[in-house]
């Protein structure tokens, strides 16, 4: 879909995607008719609901928050089974999947404002093991910061990284900086283009919206059709785009600081093999410079640790769903360890 083929641009930047995993499956791999429809929609704010899925019991919570312009649905492989042993939660941010739009710009700061207010109207009590993939590793940071008394623990999926445009672009050719403005600019027509309406067969429908994913069932691929040629899903996708380099990254960078002592890890992927428009010398610069952002990611904990996963892509939930499932279970063991030795003790 329009969502999964920027993700090279988006997310990684300079880095290069391959293609979408499970692309020559014979079947889809998410069938579950829940993702076809909101799971529960919560009211954030007059006049203003969001869709979150929660599954499980036990404490602390684990909150699942997506990539750029993905779901609940980007979590269909992992939520079920971390659930087994603790409470999980996916959500879909303002405008995204099944939520409402927002007036707010879609920055770092008032996505994890959106996450707080939807918590706590939902009922979701913390402690909180925040789990980010892709652009969500920088939001997840930002909601660790703003609210640390309620966070016990992070888990970045690929995560995104403040600096990784300024590195990224400065190890490409000069270009670079100029085509991600047009994909901005393209962006912003196809908010128009939704305005006037997206429809089915046109180029304009091709373009802002794409394709049905190869990953899902019919039915979720309807679905998925259907709201992201909606101006609320165009507009929502565009202003979070507009903020990843810039203001959210800022955001981000301002609140940097270290996490103490909770468990804190981090998911990268396999290198990537040579494009064709890179030298092998280039691509081992950006593949050690990805790896050098998330190893200071995860240097801000004392219990920090970035894992390269063999095998993976940038979706390290889809390729190697397990290994998400184990960081997130790891996470939370911790953290409840630490809640233990936390309670003071009780006179007899």
């Amino acid at each position: 879909m329009g969502w999964r083929r920027t993700c090279g641009g988006l997310v990684l930047g300079w880095l290069a995607i391959g293609a979408a995993p499970g692309a020559d499956a014979p079947k889809p791999w998410v069938t579950d008719p829940i993702y076809a429809a909101p799971q529960r929609l919560v009211t954030v704010a007059p006049g203003r609901r969001m869709n979150i899925y929660c599954l499980g019991r036990g404490t602390p919570t684990v909150i699942l928050d997506a990539g750029m312009g993905d779901s609940t649905i980007s979590w269909a492989l992992v939520q079920k089974p971390i659930a087994r042993t603790t409470r999980v939660c996916s959500y879909d941010r303002a405008g995204l999947g099944f939520s409402d739009g927002s007036r707010r710009p879609g920055t770092a700061l008032n996505i994890a404002s959106d996450l707080h207010a939807l918590l706590r109207a939902a009922g979701e009590n913390p402690p909180f093991v925040m789990v980010g993939h892709s652009a969500a590793g920088m939001y997840i940071r930002v909601f660790a910061d703003r609210y640390p008394d309620e966070v016990v623990g992070l888990v970045s999926v690929e995560g995104s990284h403040e600096d990784q445009s300024i590195r990224g672009w400065a190890l490409g050719e000069p270009g670079q900086k100029a085509r991600w403005d047009a994909f901005l600019a393209e962006s912003d027509r196809c908010v128009e283009e939704a305005r006037k309406g997206l429809h089915p067969g046109t180029p304009a429908f091709e373009q802002c919206v794409g394709a049905p994913d190869p990953r899902f069932s019919a039915r979720i691929n309807a679905a998925q059709l259907r709201y992201a040629a909606t101006p609320r899903w165009q507009a929502a996708a565009a202003s979070e785009r507009h903020a990843i380099f810039y203001a959210s990254a800022d955001q981000t960078r301002a609140t940097r600081r270290h996490f103490g002592d909770i468990p804190l890890i981090v998911l990268t992927h396999a290198p990537y093999p040579r494009a064709k428009d890179e030298t092998q010398a280039l691509r081992d610069q950006r593949t050690l410079s990805w790896e050098d952002m998330h190893n200071e990611v995860a240097a801000m904990s004392t219990r920090g640790i970035d894992i390269i996963v063999p095998g993976a892509g940038h979706y390290v939930q889809y390729d190697k769903p397990q290994v998400v499932i184990d960081a997130v279970d790891q996470a939370v063991a911790i953290a409840r360890r630490d809640g233990e030795r936390r309670v003071p003790d009780r006179a007899p």
